[in-house]
């Protein structure tokens, strides 16, 4: 499974394309300013400021809210040398709901409005660059990039529709795709499939780490030669990492179905 998100054009381009345009006809309404556009890509405390601004309100898995587009957004941001009036916060309004808390696969959510990274999916599969916790692999499932339960559990998300960009359209050939496909990419298959998505940066080692984990856990719900075959076509890997975890996926496999 491939984070909705992240199934079309990587949205950081997209995104600050789109915000320097917005920046550009805002200059020629006021004349000229000064401005520089973010979105996910400086140390900008994204989440706060869209709180402070009445984008809407922090929910308890940490994302922000909104009674008309539920969390499925992204946040973006102009700097401008431009005063501007400010914009109330709104209230709170997940009441006593911890749909999100309960269905978090391995627990991240360890309070409201408390996310343990460490233990996040989308963190691990993203932005971890070593070895996944032992404990935790089994719970990620078929997961490889990315995790959007705790927002398709949140019942503000039903106000959520699809973008109608076409950047952000599901890329043809990704989504739904066998793993074991996935798995045999090589590195100069994962470049130029994945050219322009955001799940490129991640690099062709923590793919194969990734879809590795997904694979011993598709072994241990039922026993598929060609999951074997194609784990242990990797075995000898020439990266420490995506040996290691296929090691685990193939004896996590053996120890749940022992000969």
């Amino acid at each position: 499974m491939i984070s909705l998100y992240a199934r079309g054009r990587d949205y950081h381009k997209v995104l600050r394309q789109r915000l320097a345009q917005l920046a550009e006809r805002i200059a020629a309404e006021v004349g000229e300013l000064g401005y520089r556009v973010f979105t996910d890509s400086a140390p900008v405390l994204e989440v706060e400021l869209a709180t402070r601004s009445g984008q809407g309100w922090r929910g308890k898995h940490t994302l922000v809210l909104n009674r008309e587009a539920g969390s499925m957004f992204f946040l973006g941001e102009i700097y401008l040398d431009l005063a501007l009036p400010p914009t109330d916060p709104v209230s709170n309004h997940c009441g006593n709901c911890k749909a999100c808390i309960d269905v978090c696969p391995t627990q991240a959510i360890v309070a409201p409005y408390r996310l343990d990274a460490r233990r996040c999916i989308s963190y691990l599969t993203i932005e971890h660059p070593g070895s996944i916790d032992e404990a935790l692999r089994p719970l990620m499932g078929n997961r490889i990039y990315g995790c959007d339960d705790c927002q398709l559990a949140c019942p503000w998300n039903k106000f959520a529709q699809p973008s109608p960009l076409p950047d952000f359209a599901p890329r043809q050939g990704l989504v739904g795709a066998d793993l074991v496909a996935l798995f045999g990419w090589s590195e100069a298959q994962f470049l130029q499939r994945l050219e322009g998505s955001p799940i490129r940066r991640i690099g062709h080692v923590r793919w194969l780490r990734n879809i590795a984990v997904a694979l011993g856990n598709a072994l241990a719900a039922a026993h598929d030669p060609r999951i074997v075959q194609a784990l242990q076509a990797r075995a000898d890997d020439p990266s420490p990492l995506v040996r290691e975890h296929v090691a685990w996926a193939l004896g996590y496999h053996s120890a749940r179905h022992p000969e």
